[in-house]
This record gives structure tokens, C-alpha cells and sequence, in this order.
């Protein structure tokens, strides 16, 4: 099923390690997880939405374009494509991320997506891989313009809060993972009240997440002409 759905028939063994989260290999004594195909499509996957990005707008600059990419790339954006795709049925874990919903769990399913595209990469090769992912970002890049991802976030809900008289916005962050692969979680704060969470793989791209969510629920807050 999967593999009529990407348009690929990729090797068996390939793609079980694709789905072999940290949680399985400890119980089981497998050396072998999806970590380094996870690590490798994550780098294959953001050259291609990069350079989608770049030529689909040719007046962006980077200002506009990096924001926009984190539209399309963030964990919430590729567990969402994750689902779509079932992958939380494939994903081999341990039974204490069995128990506790693992298989729909944002992370995992991101992680998920990201190490099966390292895998589409390897055996294939990147023009291939590159048709597969546009095919598969193609939504949700369309739906990133259409909310605006590609504006500053920050700056928007800063000006917008000044203009209802709230102060200045501030973001309460905190991080998890190891070092390799961390996860940030920003909260926006308007005058001591947590308006939105944001969650993306660096400080700055979950600050600009949580401030377009707490700018969308903001904005109506502004007296009408």
C-alpha cells in the first residue's frame, strides 16, 4: 500500500529500518534504528523544500523564504503528511511507546517521515526522491502561503499587540531530545497570558509558529474602521 501510494517499490529491508524506532531496537537488542536515515532525510528534505521555495518566489528573500519554510517542515506539517500516509501502522516501537499512543505521536510520526525519505534517497537517488517529496509537500506548501507562513510572525503580532495597547509579546521556550535532534516548544505570552504554543526544531522557528497562531487569534481583537 505504501509503496503504490509513493509511486516506489523500495526494498523491504530499507524500509524496516525506516520504521524502526529506538524504543523497538532497545527491547529487542537490534544495533540498527531509523536515527541515521532520520538524520539524512531531514538534511534531503529541507535542500529540496529549500530550493522549491527559491524558485516558486523569486522576490522572497530569505527573511521571507526561511519562515516559509518552516511552514512546510515543522513537526505538526510532517506528522500531518505522516498520517496521510499511515505511517503510524508501519512504525515498529517498544511497548512503552506502544502504550502511550507513540504511533500518533507528532515526533515519532515526523521522525518517521523524515527517515523514509532518507531511504527513498539512498535507493533511488535524489531526482526520484525529489519528484516523490514535492509530490508528497505539495498541500501543505500551498496551505503555508495561504496562512501567511511566509511572513515574519514575530513582527506581525508584535505590531498588532502594540496596536491593542498590550506591550511588548514575549516567548517562554523550552527544549528536549538529545543534542542531535532537538525539540523546541515556544509559548506566546501578551500581556501575562499564554495566547499559543509553537513546537519546530529550533528556538527561532517555534517562536515564529507560536506567534502566527497567537497573531491569527489576535487579530480580530482590533477595533474595525
Amino acid at each position: 500500500m505504501l509503496n503504490e501510494q509513493l509511486g516506489v517499490v523500495i526494498e523491504p529491508s530499507l524500509l524496516e529500518l525506516a520504521f524502526t524506532h529506538r524504543s523497538f531496537a532497545y527491547e529487542s537488542e537490534i544495533k540498527e534504528t531509523n536515527e541515521r536515515l532520520e538524520f539524512l532525510g531531514d538534511s534531503v528534505l529541507g535542500l529540496i523544500v529549500t530550493e522549491e521555495l527559491y524558485k516558486r518566489y523569486p522576490d522572497f528573500d530569505e527573511s521571507r523564504l526561511s519562515p516559509l519554510r518552516s511552514g512546510v517542515v515543522n513537526m505538526r506539517a510532517l506528522a500531518d503528511i505522516a498520517r496521510e500516509l499511515d505511517l503510524g501502522s508501519y512504525i515498529r516501537l517498544g511497548k512503552g511507546e506502544e502504550v502511550t499512543g507513540g504511533r500518533d505521536k507528532n515526533s515519532l510520526l515526523a521522525d518517521a517521515l523524515e527517515a523514509l525519505i532518507g531511504a527513498i534517497y539512498l535507493q533511488f537517488g535524489f531526482d526520484i526522491c525529489t519528484q516523490i517529496v514535492r509530490r508528497l509537500i505539495a498541500s501543505t506548501m500551498d496551505a503555508a502561503v495561504a496562512r501567511g507562513a511566509g511572513l515574519d510572525g514575530k513582527t506581525a503580532l508584535q505590531e498588532l499587540v502594540a496596536g491593542l495597547n498590550k506591550g511588548v509579546p514575549e516567548y517562554v521556550v523550552s527544549e528536549e531530545g538529545p543534542d542531535h535532534d532537538k525539540n523546541f516548544t515556544a509559548v506566546a505570552m501578551v500581556a501575562g497570558v499564554a495566547i499559543s504554543e509553537g513546537v519546530g526544531k529550533s528556538k527561532r522557528e517555534a517562536e515564529q509558529i507560536a506567534a502566527r497562531i497567537a497573531y491569527e487569534s489576535l487579530k480580530n481583537e482590533l477595533p474595525q474602521p
